[in-house]
């Protein structure tokens, strides 16, 4: 997968939150946004992913441009921001459902999915009910649960304990090694470091540096 960004702009209220991006993310690479709160790492991921409307430039996929060829990627998976379930659904239920859109996902994955993130498959319990730390866990698990060629994670650690966060380290790793293309912020600047090949700083929404991680 190849993904080019091509001289994006995006205006809310009269403010620039996305300035003149020009970007090309590669498959079998991890990106990490750096940036303080409001630098537009967010709003570059929901460019990515279809889902605001651009002002200027544009963003193509394999060469398919988005909200022209495509409406959104092929394939991709998604957690930016809190993560919303159906209230009175378990865990299951409620990637059983999600994953039904396109109904090519086992029972067995989904049940593979909620392990990898430290859930079980077989608690009854509603998502209404879960803790801060299990409602992100289940956000994690249905960005993964179908396997996509491009994973996008806005801050997938609020919320997590420490174990909770090197098992996402162990996933996104084995993720990386299928090939996908990981797009990811991350407010602990030692995670972003440890799990990016490339990090791409940003303040108001500009691009101010890019760099490879050296190991």
């Amino acid at each position: 997968m190849i993904i080019e960004i091509k001289d994006i702009s995006k205006e809310l209220g009269g403010q620039a939150v996305l300035s003149n991006i020009t970007l090309r993310l590669e498959s079998g690479k991890v990106y990490g946004l750096k940036g303080r709160n409001g630098s537009g790492k967010t709003m570059l991921m929901r460019a990515v992913c279809g889902l605001i409307r651009l002002d200027r430039g544009e963003i193509a996929i394999d060469g398919e441009v988005l909200r022209k060829d495509i409406s959104f990627p092929r394939s991709v998976g998604v957690l930016i921001e809190s993560p919303g379930f159906i209230g009175n659904y378990s865990g299951y239920e409620n990637l059983k459902t999600l994953t039904a859109i396109k109904g090519a996902t086992s029972r067995e994955r989904i049940r593979e999915s909620l392990a990898m993130v430290g859930l079980d498959a077989q608690d009854r319990k509603p998502f209404r009910k879960y803790s801060l730390g299990m409602k992100q866990k289940l956000g994690i698990a249905a960005a993964i649960v179908e396997e996509p060629d491009l994973l996008i994670l806005d801050e997938p650690t609020n919320a997590l304990d420490e174990g909770s966060v090197q098992e996402l380290k162990r996933i996104l790793k084995q993720i990386k090694e299928r090939e996908a293309l990981i797009l990811l912020s991350c407010h602990d600047a030692e995670d972003l470091l440890e799990l990016s090949d490339e990090v791409i700083e940003m303040q108001d929404g500009k691009v101010v540096s890019q760099w490879s991680v050296e190991r």
